[in-house]
């Protein structure tokens, strides 16, 4: 029996499948996406979608959908389906569907009449290539199969139109054809496992259109190009694979290779090894280095979301290797003390005052299983040009004060993890003394100081000694509140910003805290009471007058209520560790209902993993990206967290 179930009455109404998702990834940065009906609602949404980094570094739909049709008795059933202006659907595929399975790979189930007919897919890890297995499971009398490819060839943030530069030839090989659109793109090269016949019917499908970007206020309809059909025969418990490549593959192997990396994947029959398998889908591998992709479809690596993914998403699996390999990646990022904030960016760029003292706990997670004397000789370099930058000033004017805090503030920047802007100005700027910095720069000085004096690192140990006890004791004067008994979240000059996020929370989970055990309950009582929900942390308080329960709309609207209320279940892991550090065993059934509650979204929006981001207001609609490394690696860190308490 499958743990992740579906309602099969409900798979061929629109509402329900169009709202559910499917992905997978391979390591180089590619990835499959569409909904469980097969009609595509996003741009981003294509059946191959290869990271280019010889056009752009970036990634490209090139196979967008592909039709089948079941032929029986000159009689044919499409099982295809796109919309259309005017809210039509065509064709409507979708009527046909009747089972769904996710175990380690997708599998659907088509029934036409007195055919069955079975769909699995599989993006190959380490290739631009997408296996489909067809499956006739029932049929009574000759069937054929038809199969439409719709091209785009474009950047995923981009939509094609029809045009008169497009190459439409197509070129010959074993069992299929290649083409290419426009120069600069690699072929996509079409191919089943026994012949095959083409009928080169080129054209054009205009105004096909994605509901979600029109919904998010982008450009919504696209022209495809379909440049005929592929036909053959198929035989009742016969299996054919389809190949959708950028290299020209041998059609023999196309079976075993479906079977080989079908093994390859964790099967998705409980909660943790949904989330499992998810996780490994945010791994990639190029000859920059191994990194984490932040989320999909349309995020890079983000490496303050690296250094809080990455525990949950590699050390769950006794990953180590690939773990440090991550961190190799990013210290060679390092620049002027801070790390990019995204992958890629410009120097500009090099803006997020929290990610390099993220980086000082993610080597913590490490303790377990790496001598620290070890650990100091692999990062201590990386580590003191960290805090020697931090504390005689670097970038965006993030620097040490005279009482040992840390104050990061720049005109029209977002330094911190809140970092939406709307008409170029930051929507939560938080600038002067954020707690969360302070908590994770205390965190980062003490950490230092103990590996230092383990690897008896004397000169450090001299020139830092005397500050933890400095930053404690302004972190204490500075942002906590004695009548309130929780902390302030940002302060600037004589201003203290007293709204109640979820950034206090990291004064409470880290490992150094400059809090004492009863500010630590005081701080988590009112994140639980004021923030907690059943999809993460609100990230303000409903009570705050500027508070926007919904993240929904163009641009503008989503920017405004991005950190003024949406929830992030990222938020979840540090909660937890904080809660039972406090409570012990006594809080363990209730934080086990809090897990509890994250396992409906398995089967909600995109199949197996965590979104972006929910609304702040039930029931906390899922939004931004289908599936987010951070969020993922933080609950997978939370139940690996639980299964190895001992009090």
């Amino acid at each position: 029996m499958s743990y992740l179930k579906f309602d099969k009455q409900q798979l061929v109404n629109l509402e329900y499948s169009l709202q559910r998702e499917f992905l997978r990834t391979n390591r180089a940065g590619s990835y499959s996406s569409s909904t469980l009906a097969g009609c595509n609602t996003r741009k981003y949404h294509g059946l191959l979608v290869t990271q280019l980094n010889e056009l752009d570094r970036g990634r490209h739909v090139l196979l967008s959908s592909l039709d089948e049709t079941v032929i029986q008795h000159d009689a044919e059933f499409n099982l295809g389906i796109h919309k259309f202006p005017g809210d039509h659907y065509e064709p409507r595929g979708h009527k046909y569907l009747r089972d769904i399975e996710f175990e380690k790979v997708s599998k659907l189930t088509y029934r036409v009449g007195g055919v069955i007919l079975s769909r699995e897919r599989v993006l190959v890890e380490k290739e631009e290539q997408l296996l489909i297995r067809y499956t006739l499971e029932e049929a009574h009398s000759p069937t054929t199969l038809r199969f439409k490819p719709f091209l785009a060839f474009r950047n995923v943030h981009t939509l094609s139109k029809a045009n008169m530069f497009a190459n439409t030839r197509f070129v010959p090989v074993e069992n299929g054809i290649k083409m290419r659109l426009y120069e600069g793109y690699p072929f996509l090269h079409m191919q089943f496992s026994k012949e095959v016949d083409f009928v080169p019917v080129p054209d054009w499908y205009f105004n096909i259109e994605y509901m979600k970007e029109q919904k998010r206020g982008y450009e919504f309809q696209e022209d495809l190009f379909v440049p005929g059909y592929f036909e053959l025969p198929i035989k009742k418990g016969e299996s054919i694979v389809f190949s959708a490549s950028t290299a020209e593959e041998k059609p023999s192997g196309f079976k075993r290779r479906f079977t080989n990396e079908s093994k390859k994947r964790t099967p998705r029959d409980s909660f943790s090894n949904s989330l499992l398998n998810s996780a490994q889908q945010f791994l990639c591998m190029r000859d920059d280095g191994d990194d984490i992709i932040a989320g999909y479809p349309w995020y890079e690596s983000i490496p303050r979301q690296t250094f809080l993914a990455i525990n949950g998403i590699l050390l769950r699996q006794g990953n180590l290797k690939t773990y440090e390999s991550i961190l190799k990646t990013h210290t060679k990022r390092l620049k002027d003390g801070l790390f990019p904030k995204y992958v890629g960016a410009g120097e500009s760029d090099y803006d997020a005052a929290d990610a390099p003292l993220l980086f000082f706990a993610s080597v913590q997670e490490l303790n377990d299983y790496v001598e620290k004397k070890e650990l100091w000789e692999k990062y201590g370099p990386t580590m003191k040009k960290i805090l020697a930058n931090y504390r005689k000033g670097t970038r965006f004017n993030i620097h040490m004060q005279d009482n040992g805090l840390i104050h990061a503030k720049a005109e029209n920047v977002a330094l911190t993890w809140m970092d939406a802007y709307v008409e170029g100005k930051p929507v939560t700027p938080r600038g002067g003394l954020a707690v969360e910095i302070n908590a994770l720069w205390y965190n980062a000085v003490s950490y230092g100081l103990e590996l230092a004096e383990i690897a008896g690192d004397h000169a450090f140990v001299e020139e830092w000694k005397d500050i933890p006890e400095k930053i404690s004791a302004s972190f204490q004067e500075t942002f906590w509140c004695d009548e309130e008994e929780y902390l302030a979240d940002y302060v600037d000059d004589d201003y203290k910003d007293w709204s109640v996020r979820p950034n206090m929370l990291f004064a409470a989970w880290l490992s150094y805290s400059p809090l004492s055990r009863e500010q630590k309950k005081a701080v988590i009582s009112r994140v639980k009471n004021e923030l907690l929900t059943t999809s993460g942390l609100r990230s303000l308080s409903p009570k705050n007058q500027e508070y926007l329960g919904i993240c929904d709309g163009d641009l503008s609207a989503r920017s405004l209520a991005m950190h003024q209320g949406t929830v992030y279940p990222f938020f979840i892991g540090p909660f937890i560790k904080a809660y039972i550090g406090i409570h012990k065993m006594g809080g363990m059934s209730f934080v086990k209902n809090v897990m509890e509650s994250f396992e409906e979204e398995m089967t909600e929006h995109c199949i197996g993993t965590l979104s972006e981001m929910y609304d702040g207001n039930p029931p906390h609609e899922a939004r931004g990206a289908v599936s987010q490394a951070w969020n993922v690696g933080s609950i997978l860190s939370a139940i690996s967290f639980l299964d190895n308490y001992e009090e």
